[in-house]
């Protein structure tokens, strides 16, 4: 899940931002609504976080600005003022739910869940694609019932595949919802972590479940009669 964070106060952002990404949502953070805005509008995200009070562009004008343009992505304010009139605003102006400061961090990711539970994208608790079994609130994957070793940008990626299993999901929808604005995408990558997870996964004579396909992508699946290239 790729999150967009709107947050000018750099300590709270900061902290946000660490706590999401340690519970494997891949977090794009940044101080100002312009840039939010312009974020918004040239990426993909499953779920926009704004506070109200920015320098540039303020939350309220940012949600107004993305319903314009048919954006239906959910939208969360944050306010630091719990005043019945700034949250009328901002649920008029197309946010989905509203979180006033200070708040407990528990309950930011429990509104964030239930927003893309609304919107019907977010990871089951539970997934299995033959004997894998990948818990998204324990942050665990077993193969087997064996625990697998895997670090929080393995796991983001694996629970992505799985999220997807069956198709191919290309290198190009690996690197938007897997990674950050950061990553290049020229980089070999996330090739790099395709191949660790394949061992994590797929090693000790196991049966394959990681299969790459050469200028697709990647595909988790339990169907022996794909004919996957390894690599």
């Amino acid at each position: 899940m790729r999150l967009l964070l709107a947050e000018d106060d750099p300590q709270l952002r900061d902290a946000i931002t660490r706590g999401l990404r340690e519970l494997a949502f891949v977090v794009d953070s940044v101080g100002d609504g312009e840039t939010a805005f312009t974020m918004a509008l040239v990426n993909s995200y499953d779920a926009v976080i704004l506070d109200i009070l920015m320098p540039g562009m303020d939350g309220i004008a940012i949600c107004r600005g993305l319903r314009a343009r048919q954006m239906a992505v959910p939208i969360l304010l944050l306010t630091a003022r719990d005043a019945v009139d700034e949250r009328i605003q901002g649920l008029d102006a197309g946010a989905d739910d509203y979180l006033t400061k200070p708040f407990h961090f528990g309950e930011l990711t429990a509104r964030v869940r239930a927003l893309l539970r609304r919107m019907s994208v977010v990871l089951p608790s539970t997934m299995a694609v033959g004997d894998l079994e990948i818990d998204t609130r324990l942050q665990q994957a077993r193969r087997d019932g064996a625990l697998l070793p895997l670090t929080a940008r393995e796991f983001t990626l694996l629970a992505y595949l799985a999220r997807h299993a069956g198709r191919i999901v290309s290198r190009g929808e690996l690197a938007e919802h897997v990674w950050d604005e950061n990553h290049d995408p020229n980089a070999n990558l996330i090739d790099v972590y395709v191949s660790r997870l394949r061992r994590k996964v797929d090693g000790a004579g196991r049966r394959p479940l990681l299969h790459t396909r050469r200028g697709q992508g990647v595909l988790l699946s339990d169907d022996g009669d794909i004919a996957g290239e390894r690599g």
